[in-house]
């Protein structure tokens, strides 16, 4: 990623028809941090060169967010259905993993790589919520590609979740489409 320099800030912003106090703003930095950036009298942290990155691709329509990648409507089984039943639904579907979800709430994720780490015999017979993992990652539906991204680096997959019901499922293959 090559990153911007303060003229190029400036040029995307002023081509945007935006003032640094309305792109301070939308970054959520100041207005005077903006000014000394564009001048090359500071290098920002890349936190906040993000932010500011990220204000104008949303001011530009550009932004990628949560509910532009994820997958909808969402195929999930409860927490009492077999192991067996996930299982047939995953191989219909052609899927890895689903959502474990209770009356639209989010319970967990189960996938083959869980069902494969099962010793007994019988796992098919077990309940889901005894196989499924429990720590999943969530996100609301306006979530950026990069905090998107940023759960993908330690889970399989985020659910993304409004109103405390599921709405949506985002794996890796979801952002490589949308990038290339």
């Amino acid at each position: 990623m090559e990153l911007p320099t303060p003229e190029d800030l400036r040029q995307r912003r002023t081509d945007l028809g935006l003032t640094q106090s309305k792109l301070a703003e939308q970054a959520d930095v100041s207005q005077p941090l903006i000014a000394r950036i564009e001048g090359g009298d500071v290098d920002p942290r890349l936190s906040t060169l993000r932010r500011i990155v990220n204000a104008l691709q949303e001011a530009e329509g550009g932004l990628l967010r949560a509910e532009d990648l994820m997958n909808t409507p969402i195929v999930s089984v409860p927490p009492d259905a077999s192991v067996r039943e996930a299982t047939e639904v995953m191989d219909e579907k052609g899927y890895s993993q689903i959502p474990v979800v209770r009356d639209g709430s989010p319970q967990g994720l189960i996938g083959t790589s869980d069902i494969r780490q099962r010793s007994e015999e019988n796992v098919g017979d077990l309940p889901v919520a005894k196989v499924m993992h429990e720590s999943i990652s969530i996100v609301e539906p306006d979530a950026t590609i990069d905090t998107v991204d940023a759960h993908l680096d330690h889970n399989d997959a985020v659910l993304v979740v409004e109103d405390g019901r599921t709405v949506g499922i985002i794996t890796e293959a979801d952002i490589a489409r949308h990038i290339s």
